[in-house]
């Protein structure tokens, strides 16, 4: 498959692969972070290129019980809830034969990405209401990515608790269904972070440390694969450390 390498294939046999995407669209100019966009083609050809690899759909919940791999599942994650992954990957999903769940910022439904664009990045519509009931419609799911998309790591316990599980009885109480999986904004998340998730009376959360997830994951730990080709992944962690190496000096 184009999008994964070796070594994430012989990742694939040792337990699910869970991909992170963001955003479905062409990368605009003068996004702080290219990298978390798929073009609408680039994802089709990719959902296409699993289902005829005889990849198939799962869901978190099928991480807790994965011994390997070898019935071949993967997981499909979206952080943020932008609306570009309504309008561009639910049809190539569909006919491809695949789920997803869509991790959702609660208190920002309907508006637009304003944790980007606080740090100058371009703006993106999120979805709203009606277009997450006609996600859910479709047989997909949703979880929680915190309540406004902060730190969890720089909050004190009352923030963090009431992002965490606060967020998860909003989405509840909003659409009527179960929010049991959450993912931790930025990635960024300690020991008590990770508690206040299980506290909450989340199944799964998710990181962005590399990897895939069997039985002795921990289950408030599980690990994601961005959808990249070995080349891009490099050039996606040279592009953060060159990031990083500006922001320091502008400090």
């Amino acid at each position: 498959m184009v999008f994964l390498g070796r070594m994430q294939r012989r990742l694939g046999t040792r337990g699910v692969p869970v991909f992170a995407y963001h955003k479905i669209a062409l990368a605009p100019r003068g996004t702080a972070d290219p990298f978390l966009y798929v073009s609408p083609g680039r994802f089709e050809r990719q959902v296409a290129e699993l289902n005829q690899a005889g990849w198939r759909s799962a869901s978190l919940a099928d991480t807790l019980t994965a011994n390997d791999n070898t019935a071949r599942k993967v997981v499909l994650t979206f952080d943020d809830g932008m609306a570009n992954v309504f309008e561009h990957a639910l049809e190539p999903m569909a006919r491809h034969e695949f789920r997803a769940i869509e991790f959702l910022v609660a208190g920002f439904l309907g508006r637009l990405n304003e944790w980007d664009i606080a740090k100058g990045d371009v703006p993106e519509k999120l979805m709203d209401e009606a277009q997450v009931r006609d996600w859910l419609g479709a047989g997909h799911e949703i979880g929680s990515h915190s309540m406004t998309h902060r730190n969890l790591r720089h909050l004190g316990a009352a923030q963090a608790r009431e992002e965490i599980a606060g967020s998860k009885k909003a989405l509840e109480d909003r659409f009527g269904v179960p929010v049991a999986h959450f993912c931790y904004p930025y990635g960024s998340w300690n020991e008590a972070v990770r508690d206040l998730a299980g506290e909450a009376g989340y199944r799964t959360a998710s990181t962005l440390v590399f990897g895939v997830n069997n039985v002795k994951t921990p289950r408030f730990e599980l690990r994601r694969i961005f959808p990249l080709s070995g080349p891009e992944l490099l050039a996606k962690i040279g592009h953060r450390l060159a990031r990083g190496i500006r922001r320091r000096r502008a400090a």
